[in-house]
Order: structure tokens, then C-alpha cells, then sequence
């Protein structure tokens, strides 16, 4: 069915058509001949589409496409990582450095005031800290953490074996200070315990070379003595401890002669354990 207004249309150019018959002379018929029907058909095409196209356009259909569903575009968190402080340890007081965790081992370095250096290791009581030796580049030792102060997590270091306490070896040094005076002259040592060994005993003996004349003494103790008083009694001679010897007594003063010590220290008393001895030249 054609809409209202299309039939409304139709009608009208068939009117017309019958108007324009009437016009003809009086006693002739209407013939309608193909043209004017196809003109007329074809107006009423025209017509009828005219009137189409002036109906309210639907609105276009949107069809969604099964399956597809819109995607968000990734967002990209970036990811930080701490990067832990290196341990560093300082000192307050001069510090040695050594093979081992104690007095015992040899010292390969020391860590001065002012210095810093990277720990690698430590003890399990937190005593020593294995660091980089600063004194040899590429090289380690442990340091005593009495003075140390340090920077970093310390804690999460590992715990390292030390190296096996080493045989201790006996030594000193010894030098001449000067005579004492009480029954006779006393040349007077002052010694030095440079070893690892604590001492318990000595021996001098000193012989005057421009006379010939010698003189030995022996003694369980170190004391330090004024004339013929002790000023300082020093019953052992420990590690890195300092004490004196006599050689009793020459009954002339030998100032000026040229004359030569001999001194023995033991670990034991009387001379007894392990022993070392040490010479000099000197004149009083």
C-alpha cells in the first residue's frame, strides 16, 4: 500500500488528465495513447518517490560484533631496587691489623684514624671484623672492633672461621740504658717482649773486653730498680710488655770500656722452658 499522501497524488494527475479531456472538440473521444500513459506513469513515479523522500529518515542501526570486547591499554609500573650500603668500619684509635683475630697472629697492617675500609666478615662474638687490608691493596686482615665504628648492616655479614692460632715464638729486644750503682756498678737492659711467649726467668752475663773481667746474674723476676731499691717489681714479662736486667756487680767503674752482654730469657723459672738469647756491644 502507497502511503496517504502518494494516493492523494494519483488522483490528482488522473483529474488533471480528465480536465485536459474535456477540452477536446465537441463529439471526440479520449483516446489515451501510450505516451500519455507512460507520462503519466512516469509522473506518478516521480511523484510518488519525491514524496518518499520527504518522510522522516530512520536513524541508522549499530550492530555490535559478537565476541569483541574493548581491551585497556597496559599501564607499566616501573620496579625499584634498594641497593644495600656497603659496610664500612673507621677507627677512633690507631688500629693493627693481622693475619688472625688476636694479639698472637702477625700484624700485616693497621687501620689509622681518618681511614675507612669495607668489612667482608666477621666473628661470631663480633670481636674482630675481616676487612681489606689498607695497607695492601687486594689483600685482607682482621681488626680488633674495640675502636671501630661502623656504617651499614654489619649483621647480615658472614661469620668467618679464623685461621688456626699459630705456634707462638719466643723473642725480645734489649738495649743498654745506663749503670746503677749499689754495692758496685750494674749495668742496667731494658728489654722488650716482642714474642708470644710469657717470660718467667733471666740470665746476664757482660765481660768487660778492655779488661777481661765478667760478671753473670740470674733472676726470676723484671723488677725495675733505683740504686739499690726496686722502683717498679714486674714479676713476668708478658707479651708486648716491658721490664729490666742486671749484670751484679763489677766492683770498679767500667764507664768508658768497651764490653759485651749476653742475655737469656725463659719461659719458665730457673732458666727452664723455652729459651732465647740476645747479644751486645756497648760502653757505659
Amino acid at each position: 500500500m502507497f502511503p496517504k499522501k502518494i494516493r492523494s497524488a494519483a488522483l490528482f494527475m488522473v483529474f488533471a488528465l480528465a480536465l485536459s479531456a474535456c477540452n477536446l472538440p465537441f463529439g471526440q473521444t479520449a483516446v489515451p495513447t501510450p505516451d500519455v500513459m507512460g507520462t503519466v506513469a512516469a509522473a506518478f513515479t516521480q511523484t510518488a518517490l519525491a514524496l518518499v523522500s520527504t518522510q522522516t529518515a530512520l536513524p541508522p542501526t549499530f550492530t555490535d560484533t559478537p565476541g569483541v570486547t574493548d581491551t585497556p591499554e597496559a599501564t607499566f609500573t616501573p620496579t625499584f631496587t634498594a641497593t644495600p650500603e656497603i659496610p664500612l668500619v673507621s677507627v677512633s684509635v690507631d688500629t693493627n691489623c693481622r693475619v688472625g683475630p688476636g694479639r698472637v697472629y702477625d700484624w700485616v697492617g693497621a687501620l689509622l684514624v681518618g681511614e675507612t675500609t669495607e668489612i667482608t666478615g666477621r666473628t661470631q662474638d663480633n670481636e674482630y671484623y675481616y676487612v681489606r687490608n689498607p695497607d695492601a691493596p687486594g689483600g685482607f686482615c682482621w681488626l680488633w672492633a674495640n675502636y671501630a665504628a661502623t656504617t651499614g648492616n654489619v649483621t647480615v655479614l658472614p661469620i668467618f672461621t679464623p685461621p688456626p692460632t699459630p705456634t707462638p715464638a719466643p723473642d725480645f729486644t734489649v738495649t743498654y740504658e745506663r749503670l746503677e750503682t749499689c754495692a758496685g756498678w750494674d749495668p742496667a737492659f731494658k728489654l722488650t717482649n716482642t714474642g708470644g711467649v710469657t717470660f718467667r726467668s733471666v740470665e746476664v752475663t757482660v765481660k768487660d773486653n778492655d779488661t777481661g773481667t765478667s760478671v753473670t746474674t740470674s733472676a726470676n723476676l723484671f723488677d725495675k730498680r733505683n740504686g739499690c731499691l726496686i722502683s717498679n717489681p714486674i714479676s713476668v714479662l708478658q707479651p708486648g710488655d716491658g721490664g729490666w736486667a742486671y749484670a751484679s756487680s763489677f766492683v770498679y767503674d767500667p764507664s768508658g770500656n768497651k764490653m759485651k752482654a749476653t742475655i737469656t730469657l725463659c719461659s719458665q723459672k730457673d732458666l727452664a722452658g723455652v729459651c732465647v738469647t740476645k747479644t751486645l756491644e756497648f760502653k757505659p
